[in-house]
């Protein structure tokens, strides 16, 4: 896994403002952005503002954090006109296809999904 501080995590920077994005939803502990290479027509990133690798690790450092990712993602679902049809997708780990090593979940719709296929 990489070691990815605060200064150098994409989505730190964008929490901060420093690199913009179409935010759609925030809240006290987190924000929600259009992701820049969606993999479905509506995709959805949902981040804590706390760095922390993975939501497993997001886990043991704040249970409030934690919860608060999940509740502006149905909040995002709901906006968006999805909530009734989405998938939530949590990567950990290089092998797992995690790319950005700042805790996120992906909040994806607009497809029909099937069970044998992720996205």
């Amino acid at each position: 896994m990489s070691q990815q501080t605060p200064d150098d995590c994409l989505f730190c920077k964008i929490v901060a403002g420093d690199i913009p994005s179409e935010r759609v939803a925030e809240s006290e502990r987190s924000i929600a952005f259009r992701d820049i290479s969606p993999a479905a027509p509506i995709h959805v990133l949902v981040v804590p503002r706390r760095h922390e690798p993975t939501v497993g690790a997001l886990a043991h450092a704040s249970a409030d954090d934690l919860a608060d990712v999940f509740r502006l993602a149905q909040q995002v679902a709901e906006q968006e006109g999805v909530a009734d049809a989405n998938r939530m997708i949590v990567n950990t780990g290089s092998d797992a296809g995690q790319t950005i090593f700042h805790a996120h979940v992906h909040v994806l719709a607009g497809a029909r999904f099937t069970e044998g296929r992720m996205v």
